[in-house]
């Protein structure tokens, strides 16, 4: 063995502490956005079926939800509404007195140093369940955009601080964007969903929102999850408008598109650890098959690893409540 040569690798291995020193990807409370389920109606607190420990929450439970999060280092949350009357053209969604509005005017009161970021789409506000406008059976897009700028500002006087919008129509970030402007809201940033996968992992946050497609599927405006190509040119078209975070969703499955996304683009990078994500860790969890924590800080540390600065993820205040363990 003396006249043998080779590299010690584990010598920066040897302990907890030697590990910790050297390790190149650290996940912390800031790094997450937890998504909020706002519904109408009063003393409204409901266990989502499919999402054990996330809540649909009603504006009287809102503050004490919050305060959770606060307590736990949490400081941006993602809104999503669920209003109690829908209609053709998602109208609550831009309703000055809409589910989102209130809640989005009531953090700002209560808690001013929580981050709002509020999800621009008309799914969950639609009798219908898509993105925008329907003719003839199909989106309409140009005429869909016009009510995504209407909800943008409306959202952005409500008080949000960046807008988040997640219909992947052609030209929604130029649209919104130029519309905030001319709303008086330069200064509000866009978070676009740009690479958005018709995805299989979204099953359990249709139970949560409310918002499944009454016909049909989403497949003529989210991508096809096959393709990695197209999403350079999404992603391309909305920095060319003018997005400020890049969103990429789901995220497990799509690692090496986080990846080709940093190496492209030297915007902020957002992974969306979507709700198949985690109802199925959960599932796995409670039946006792995997360790929840160790499997849900190796997936968000890896989505970190594979190029994510931020993660929207159900997952927040477990994670949080580990960190300070």
């Amino acid at each position: 063995m003396k006249d043998l040569t080779f590299k010690r690798h584990r010598r920066l291995r040897s302990s907890t502490t030697m590990r910790s020193l050297v390790r190149e990807t650290k996940l912390t409370t800031d790094d997450l956005i937890y998504p909020l389920f706002v519904v109408e109606g009063e003393n409204i607190r409901n266990e989502v079926s499919s999402m054990p420990g996330v809540f649909q929450v009603s504006l009287d439970y809102l503050d004490e939800e919050m305060k959770d999060l606060t307590t736990l280092g949490i400081k941006s949350v993602l809104l999503f509404g669920i209003p109690q009357e829908k209609d053709g053209v998602g109208s609550q969604a831009y309703c000055e007195t809409g589910i989102i509005q209130e809640a989005l005017r009531q953090i700002g009161k209560n808690f001013p140093d929580v981050l709002t970021v509020a999800d621009t789409c008309l799914c969950e506000y639609t009798d219908h369940g898509h993105c925008g406008v329907i003719h003839d059976g199909d989106v309409h897009n140009d005429e869909s955009l016009e009510l995504h700028v209407k909800t943008a500002i409306s959202q952005a006087q409500a008080g949000a601080d960046i807008i988040a919008p997640s219909n992947m129509m052609d030209g929604f970030v130029a649209a919104i964007r130029q519309g905030l402007d001319e709303a008086g809201f330069e200064h509000i940033p866009v978070m676009s969903y740009a690479v958005k996968y018709a995805s299989s992992h979204y099953g359990p946050f249709r139970d949560a929102a409310d918002g499944a497609p009454q016909f049909g599927d989403r497949k003529t405006y989210q991508m096809d999850p096959a393709n990695r190509i197209e999403a350079f040119r999404e992603a391309e078209s909305d920095v060319q408008e003018g997005a400020d975070f890049l969103i990429i969703k789901p995220a497990l499955s799509y690692m090496d598109i986080i990846r080709d996304m940093k190496n492209r683009f030297d915007l902020p990078l957002v992974a969306y650890n979507v709700s198949g994500e985690y109802s199925m860790v959960k599932a796995g969890a409670l039946n006792g098959w995997i360790d929840e924590k160790e499997i849900v800080l190796e997936q968000l540390t890896s989505m970190k690893r594979a190029g994510a600065d931020l993660i929207i993820t159900y997952f927040a205040k477990d994670v949080a409540k580990w960190l300070k363990q």
